[in-house]
């Protein structure tokens, strides 16, 4: 008998290392992993990635208990470092993420040909359904323009069913990242369907409700977490068991800026569903993210945000306003510059 998707998963790392990685005939790929990764999608990418002239290179390392920095300790530090400054591409399966580790840190900012692609904790269902099925080309080209529609606001306004209502300004120095998985270049790269920024941070207020997921540390919510935000910063949380939980965890780190909200983001990739699995659950359609605690200086120049780990929540089905004008309303496309793209994504 055939294992899942035993033909699709084919095409789909096909599409990773060719249409996205855009790998070249030499060029070193290392692919990270750690023991709670999946050991099909590994191989998956490898084996593509040889048959294309490529050289991969397959680190697998104990699973860290934190993310992050929060991972350090648990790692090979130099010895990582030093693989990854040498590499042409890097790809990030780990469940328990490379990212804004100090290794991490360091191959970004010493390696300038460094292609990295995070794809954490991906799997083979999720691999299919928001790679080997997902149409690039088209979803970029619709990315494209709500990035610059998101550019153009100075002011936004984002509100949820579950009780959201935040406003902000954005900040005219900070970019907006518009990942559509092209990772051809060098520089930081993430699975297609995620628009990202980091607006006036201090500018942000209201009310923030997570009714998705939060990783770290919980992963699917069985309740909403709430939270009040007053100048960008967490000053209360309220719910039930997992809302307490999250504040204890966000407590232990002992450090301010573990409350402060980081950057936001659109989900939009049409193959992603809410599957606790905090890459896939930043796509999925029409959702908004936040992130708290460690932010890159590449996304708030120049200095970004020093915490000792990162977390993302998720809040379903948003309402966006860019200015006046809607862009989502309970996460359906209304935009009237947009509205060619509602049949092709939403059907």
């Amino acid at each position: 008998m055939t294992e899942l998707y035993e033909y699709e998963l084919g095409k789909a790392a096909v599409r990773l290392v060719k249409d996205s990685l855009d790998l070249k005939m030499d060029e070193t790929l290392v692919i990270t992993a750690d023991t709670e990764s999946n050991e099909r999608v590994v191989d998956a990418t490898a084996r593509k990635a040889f048959e294309i002239g490529a050289k991969p290179m397959v680190v697998w390392i104990p699973s860290p208990l934190g993310v992050g920095k929060d991972a350090d300790s648990m790692l090979p530090l130099d010895a990582l470092t030093a693989l990854l400054k040498e590499a042409d591409a890097w790809v990030e399966f780990n469940n328990k993420w490379l990212l804004y580790s100090t290794p991490f840190e360091r191959a970004m900012e010493e390696n300038p040909k460094l292609r990295y692609l995070c794809l954490v904790g991906l799997d083979e269902d999720m691999m299919v359904r928001t790679i080997g099925r997902v149409e690039r080309e088209e979803l970029e080209e619709f990315m494209i323009k709500v990035a610059d529609l998101t550019k153009g606001a100075d002011h936004m306004r984002v509100t949820t069913p579950a009780g959201t209502d935040l406003e902000f300004d954005n900040h005219p120095r900070y970019p907006v990242d518009c990942d559509a998985g092209d990772a051809s270049q060098p520089g930081m790269h993430f699975l297609a369907g995620q628009i990202a920024w980091a607006p006036d941070l201090e500018s942000i207020e209201g009310r923030l409700v997570f009714d998705g997921s939060v990783e770290p540390p919980i992963g699917l919510l069985d309740e909403p977490i709430k939270m009040t935000i007053d100048e960008g910063k967490v000053i209360d949380i309220e719910g039930g068991r997992e809302a307490a939980e999250f504040e204890r965890w966000l407590n232990s780190f002992d450090h301010p800026n573990m409350k402060r909200l980081a950057h936001i983001s659109y989900g939009f990739n049409p193959g992603a569903k809410l599957s606790g699995n905090i890459l896939e659950d930043e796509r999925v359609w029409g959702c908004t993210e936040w992130g708290l605690g460690y932010l890159s200086s590449q996304n708030a120049p120049p200095h970004g945000i020093e915490a000792p780990s990162h977390t993302d929540g998720i809040c379903l089905n948003s309402t966006v306003w860019l200015d006046d004008i809607k862009l989502l309303e309970r996460g359906a496309i209304v935009h009237p510059e947009l509205e060619e793209y509602k049949k092709k994504f939403e059907g």
